[in-house]
């Protein structure tokens, strides 16, 4: 069995003027790409939704796989993905990067979690 590293893309309908797309990144276990793929799909059909949020019917609808990437040996420090990003005002993006990641490490120290049934 391999390991795959997937992007799952799903589109958010709330009714915004702006589109709005949510990229998941996943471990899936398989034997083949062909069957990492095919899991993948499924997870993103499972989770596609319509839910009431605060203001007004969301609905998750699953684009599609993006990407799928065979992970080799795990390692300490190993790089999953990357991505790279233009901005207008780097002082900016260096600023939201670096709120991000403290209310991150925020929430995680912090988290109380609750299951739905």
């Amino acid at each position: 069995m391999n390991w795959y590293l997937v992007k799952l893309v799903f589109q958010i309908v709330n009714g915004n003027n702006r589109a709005q797309f949510d990229e998941q990144l996943r471990l899936v276990k398989a034997d083949e790409i062909t069957w990492a793929s095919e899991k993948a799909s499924v997870l993103g059909w499972l989770e596609q939704t319509t839910f009431k949020g605060k203001h007004g019917m969301v609905e998750w609808r699953f684009i599609g796989v993006a990407e799928i990437h065979q992970v080799g040996a795990w390692t300490d420090g190993m790089q999953l993905w990357s991505t790279t990003s233009e901005a207008d005002n780097e002082n900016e993006y260096i600023n939201l990067v670096k709120t991000n990641s403290a209310k991150a490490l925020h929430l995680n120290r912090h988290a109380t979690y609750e299951w739905a049934e």
